[in-house]
């Protein structure tokens, strides 16, 4: 497990995507980066499609994956997002890759804009991340449960998650 702490943004500190986020005005946290160089930077749900949308502009054209992870039982939720530069690769150049994390305190407000408008993979993504951590997208076009029945009570994947003795399909035919 990595420590994910804070670290303010000096020119030194942080990565080259982070910079260019910094140089475009938009506000942000830079993290580290992984066990592959790849930087993880820190979002705040209302700054995510601004970030996003520069991001795309900017040749991060595919959103490789979408999900959700619980850090623990009274910790935060966390939404998280790989995106990529899809490119040909000649010689020895490769493709650019970034991490955005979204920190949800899990009794306050799970809500964060839907990517559902700049990306259309991220459709069952975040249904997913809904039916399982509880976490709304809000201008999602089909927000309702992808993996659970309809009427299921709680998310399955969140780490305080009590599983219910059994479970009575009512009207199933």
């Amino acid at each position: 497990m990595t420590n994910e702490t804070e670290i303010p943004i000096k020119e030194k500190d942080s990565g080259p995507i982070s910079n260019w986020l910094s140089k475009e005005g938009l506000e942000h946290t830079f993290l580290e980066e992984d066990h592959l160089g790849i930087e993880i930077i820190k979002v705040e749900p209302n700054n995510l499609l601004s970030i996003v949308e520069a991001l795309k502009t900017n040749g991060f054209n595919y959103l490789q994956c979408q999900g959700g992870y619980d850090e623990g039982p009274g910790l935060n939720i966390v939404c998280f997002y790989n995106l990529i530069e899809l490119k040909e690769i000649k010689d020895d150049s490769s493709s650019r890759e970034v991490r955005l994390k979204i920190f949800l305190d899990r009794n306050g407000d799970l809500t964060v804009p839907s990517l559902y408008s700049l990306f259309r993979g991220a459709d069952w993504q975040e249904r997913e991340t809904f039916d399982m951590y509880g976490v709304n997208f809000k201008g999602h076009p089909h927000p309702k449960r992808l993996l659970m029945p309809e009427d299921w009570k709680g998310w399955p994947l969140r780490k305080d998650y009590v599983q219910p003795d059994f479970y009575e399909m009512q009207d199933a035919y």
